[in-house]
């Protein structure tokens, strides 16, 4: 779900899910209060904001003024939990959640249509939530690559169980021309699209866990120049900080949705 972040279609290097497909597309975050959000994320990440045609409750974020993240502050309204969601491009939505129920997966949104695409959110066999896009990417979709996120972790019950099952709905590792490539590295699955790194997947999450945080998910990292200054920034402006190193910081926003800041020079 693109929240529109798109720009005009008369624009000829437009892609599609049919081209790009597989990897991660788009990132969005359900929150509670879109006036605290900005002034979190505009404090932590630098991000500007730009409205979305969805309605008043829909933002896009601009990071140097490409199109990074959407916000939609409904999750009161739509009983939704607070957290940041990956999307991940397909060639049809109907195929994606058809793949994914016949897995043990489950559709709790979708799909809908959000022109100039569809969009269904999803969860896994062991309950990490994630959507799918089918249709239009916005033309910079190689400058969002390489601006944030950096990329998005799962961490799971058995890494190798969700890399077969995401494997099989969305076509990685497989024959086709630009597919995902899927490698084994230091204990951890690691996703590549067009050489870099998009996703990685890692065993040792408890389903049954209290802590939300233990529990299967979908960790969203995004790439800063100063990784204490961000945790430093969220702290201040409502949020917290919920491990620290020199290279990367967990942090939770003031609605509790959590992300990770990792430093660029560690892409």
């Amino acid at each position: 779900m693109n929240h529109d972040a798109r720009p005009p279609s008369a624009t000829t290097d437009i892609l599609s899910t049919h081209s790009v497909f597989g990897a991660p597309c788009w990132v969005s975050l359900t929150s509670r209060d879109l006036e605290t959000t900005e002034a979190f994320y505009g404090a932590v990440l630098g991000w500007q904001w730009q409205a979305a045609k969805l309605g008043d409750r829909f933002r896009i974020a601009l990071a140097d003024g490409t199109p990074a993240a959407g916000i939609a502050a409904v999750a009161t309204m739509w009983q939704m939990a607070v957290a940041w969601t990956p999307y991940f491009a397909v060639p049809s939505a109907d195929e994606a959640v058809a793949r994914a129920q016949e897995r043990g997966g489950t559709a709790a949104v979708g799909p809908l249509s959000f022109p100039p695409g569809r969009a269904a959110l999803l969860a896994d066999r062991d309950g990490a939530t994630f959507g799918i896009w089918e249709g239009e990417l916005f033309a910079d979709w190689e400058a969002w690559r390489q601006a944030q996120p950096a990329f998005i972790k799962l961490h799971t019950r058995d890494a190798f169980d969700a890399a077969i099952f995401y494997g099989e709905i969305l076509d990685w590792a497989t024959e086709r021309p630009g597919c995902c490539e899927v490698h084994y590295e230091g204990g951890e699955v690691v996703l590549r699209s067009r050489g870099d790194i998009v996703a990685r997947i890692e065993s040792g999450a408890l389903g049954s866990a209290p802590d939300p945080s233990i529990r299967p998910h979908w960790q969203v990292h995004f790439a800063v120049a100063d990784v204490a200054a961000c945790a430093r920034a969220a702290e201040i402006h409502g949020g917290s900080v919920l491990s620290k190193g020199s290279d990367e910081a967990v942090l939770r926003d003031p609605d509790g949705a959590q992300f990770t800041v990792t430093s660029r020079r560690e892409r």
